[in-house]
């Protein structure tokens, strides 16, 4: 076998990169520096995939003199390392590598649908606040015209060896001020990894469309889209959570014993009494 060329490393280590679990980049990062061994090559010819990891990832991040978190994604990319966070009104540059934000200036963003923006976003906070309080993260952009509408949350426990990240995004059409029915297109992934004595991860990932009837107010409009993304996002938790109880009693089994160490079925609604779920507290 010939000798490995510096595009063969950098593609190599690029894809494994880009699949580094959630909460994990940093453990990857190190392991690939250690096989590349030229630091040079590795910043230089990774950059790409470092920086799509993070946007697909929807990496949060905090501004220096504003409250609210924001997020780096597809959908506030300004080019050439800028984002945008329509709700401070600021746009920032975004470290990659070292995930920190800088050189923060003034944004203007699209005042053509601020209106409509600004209402999602309202509803938006309460939505987070109730469904992902204090770990969770919602912002609204403006994009080409329509609203697009990010969540992310995530839960790092290495300790526990779990780590994992939701991610939910809606195209949300422009509101004009009239009654009419408009469509929105959602998706919604979920990435965990487990890894106590093995290595196991879960890839799930849904598109959805649905219907939104709006009205003349804007407020009454945005209720309604963050009513219907709400009740899409529930009925995914719960097939989620019905298609683990029918793997625990079907393929699991076939993996193993048939009931853990307690001697008695999991009761995922009841988790948090158990001592994993105490622990994941901690």
């Amino acid at each position: 076998m010939g000798d490995v060329t510096d595009a063969d490393k950098v593609k190599v280590a690029s894809d494994f990169l880009s699949n580094a679990p959630p909460g994990e980049f940093n453990e990857v990062f190190n392991a690939v520096r250690v096989l590349v061994n030229n630091d040079g090559l590795l910043k230089e010819g990774c950059a790409g995939a470092i920086a799509h990891y993070n946007q697909k990832q929807f990496i949060p991040v905090k501004l220096d003199g504003v409250e609210r978190q924001t997020l780096v994604t597809p959908h506030n990319d300004l080019g050439n390392g800028r984002f945008a966070d329509d709700n401070s009104k600021k746009s920032f540059r975004y470290d990659h590598l070292r995930k920190e934000a800088g050189d923060i200036q003034p944004y203007n963003g699209d005042h053509t649908i601020e209106g409509w923006r600004h209402a999602l976003q309202k509803e938006l906070d309460v939505y987070v606040n109730e469904h992902y309080a204090k770990i969770g993260v919602g912002c609204v952009f403006a994009k080409n015209g329509q609203a697009v509408i990010c969540i992310e949350s995530h839960q790092f426990q290495p300790k526990n060896f779990c780590n994992g990240r939701w991610r939910s995004e809606w195209l949300i059409p422009a509101a004009d001020g009239k009654a009419s029915t408009h469509e929105i297109k959602g998706k919604i992934l979920v990435q965990i990894h487990y890894f106590e004595e093995g290595n196991v991860q879960l890839l799930s990932e849904k598109e959805i469309t649905a219907k939104v009837q709006y009205s003349s107010d804007l407020e009454k409009s945005a209720k309604e889209v963050l009513k219907v993304a709400s009740e899409e996002e529930a009925k995914y938790q719960q097939a989620m959570q019905e298609n683990y109880a029918c793997m625990s009693d079907s393929t699991f089994k076939a993996l193993r014993r048939q009931l853990p160490v307690i001697r008695a079925k999991m009761d995922w609604n009841k988790v948090q009494s158990y001592r994993i779920g105490q622990e994941m507290k901690q």
